[in-house]
């Protein structure tokens, strides 16, 4: 029952689902939304890596043999501190895409929405580190944009000021880039995008992962012929109609109560 896995806090992780579904049609996935403890942002990395840990165990007995952490927070907690404990399974994390806006500015000048946990976390320093030495970055942690993709606000007066408060600061720096470090925020791209206008292009991580998804499956595992599943902590009838609105197709989704998130 071999199987992709997918993990993220809330609905965020599903832009990147969308995207392995794009480019792998064939293999079955199994996604976990731990909206008990939306949002992950303001947790500490500690805490966010024993919600982790707990749903990756969850992962591995339904069949999944990738891990996608779709969730730039849990990535910059979780990681790593994954890939030690289980070097048998192959992990994919996020990390903001520094690299891809680095090489296309025309500005010298790029930008990254993100999360406090991420922008605090070692991998995001390392991204840094790598590939920003000839440019300027200027970060701006959104934490109300996690909440805001959840309810669907962007386009309300509210949320468009929310908006404009984080984005004018990098307008005003002469930003030419903004790298979306947080999978919720894909599902902002139509109101982003009306703000700072086409003169800025908004970079989503979700087709490059997908890619890496594919490179390394193992090639010695067949995938199942099992449905697409999707699981909750959180309220399963809500999570079903997100998966409808942003993906387009119905599909029952489970709550899971078992798994020991809080110990």
């Amino acid at each position: 029952m071999a199987c992709i896995g997918v993990l993220d806090s809330g609905i965020g992780g599903l832009s990147v689902l969308r995207e392995i579904h794009r480019l792998l049609p064939d293999y079955p996935t199994i996604y976990f939304a731990d909206q008990k403890h939306l949002p992950y942002g303001p947790r500490h990395p500690d805490e966010i890596h024993n919600f982790v840990r707990a749903i990756c165990e969850f992962l591995f007995d339904e069949g999944a043999r990738v891990i996608v952490i779709a969730c730039h927070t849990a990535s910059a907690a979780s990681l790593l501190r994954l890939r030690d404990a289980y070097p048998q399974i192959p992990f994919v994390g996020m990390e903001p895409a520094i690299k891809p806006a680095a090489e296309r500015t025309r500005t010298q000048t790029i930008g990254v929405l993100m999360t406090q946990t991420t922008a605090e976390g070692a991998l995001y320093r390392r991204v840094l580190a790598r590939y920003a030495a000839n440019v300027r970055v200027i970060t701006q942690v959104a934490p109300e944009l996690v909440i805001m993709a959840e309810r669907g606000t962007q386009h309300t007066p509210e949320g468009r000021a929310i908006l404009r408060r984080y984005l004018e600061p990098m307008l005003a720096a002469g930003v030419d880039h903004i790298a979306l470090a947080c999978t919720h925020f894909p599902f902002l791209s139509e109101a982003l995008q009306s703000i700072v206008g086409d003169d800025v292009t908004l970079i989503d991580p979700s087709p490059a992962i997908a890619q890496q998804v594919r490179r390394i499956w193992p090639a010695d595992v067949v995938p199942s012929d099992l449905p697409h599943r999707y699981f909750t902590s959180g309220d399963a009838q809500h999570f079903q109609m997100s998966i409808e609105k942003l993906l387009g197709y119905s599909m029952r989704v489970l709550n899971v109560s078992s798994v020991a998130l809080d110990s």
